[in-house]
């Protein structure tokens, strides 16, 4: 089993292999019986703060492959997403074809989305922030965007690596997937998000930290 997630959002990774965005590992199409029991965990605890959002748009930042794009389409909110990698975009646009749903999808780093032209009442950036140089910047950005409400995740430390250990993964990094450049707990996670945000709810399907947001005070 693999649980190694690696969703790009921005074009300054040291793997190259990473160039292209994506997943490493398909974690949506696996049939690993363990792996989809555990990401049956993540889409119900997201399906849940999705809804007590409610929100009738979104963006989902960095989407990667869509697939979360497409889960909250079919709850008949509105969904944009966007994500540094033109190539994973057709991928997601497929995706969205293939489930006769319409979403627009654009190649922006997170770093370049602009408040004006990028903002949702929903902002959705799931497994992307442990890929940034700078998180901080990345919170930022989103805090931008968030009219009021943010859901973000990462994967849960030390938990994460400690799996792969497990499963004999990257065991030269001591269990770190590549393009992890920050790590959190759930309660580091927390406190994060809290720099911006007033943390509404914090779930933990294992292994990851998800946490529903929303903005502490209106943007400037």
């Amino acid at each position: 089993m693999s649980l190694a997630d690696s969703k790009r959002v921005a074009p300054r990774f040291a793997r190259s292999t990473l160039a292209s965005g994506g997943n490493v590992y398909d974690k949506y199409g696996t049939r690993n019986p363990v792996a989809r029991r555990l990401v049956a965990g993540f889409m119900s605890d997201f399906d849940e703060l999705v809804e007590h959002s409610g929100a009738r748009e979104a963006h989902e930042v960095g989407c990667g492959e869509g697939e979360l794009s497409v889960r909250i389409a079919r709850r008949g909110i509105r969904v944009r997403g966007s994500d540094a990698f033109p190539q994973v975009l057709q991928e997601a646009r497929r995706r969205a074809t293939a489930a006769g749903v319409e979403i627009e999808f654009e190649a922006t780093p997170v770093e370049a989305l602009e408040r004006d032209s990028h903002a949702a009442e929903l902002v959705v950036c799931c497994e992307v922030l442990e890929h940034l140089e700078d998180p901080k910047r990345g919170l930022d950005v989103l805090a931008g965007l968030a009219r009021p409400w943010l859901i973000a995740s990462v994967p849960r430390e030390p938990l994460w690596r400690a799996l792969n250990l497990a499963r004999l993964s990257y065991v030269g990094a001591l269990g770190n997937t590549p393009g992890h450049v920050s790590h959190w707990s759930r309660g580091s996670f927390t406190r994060f998000l809290a720099e911006r945000f007033e943390v509404v709810a914090v779930r933990s399907p294992l292994p990851w930290t998800m946490a529903l947001c929303r903005l502490q005070s209106p943007p400037s």
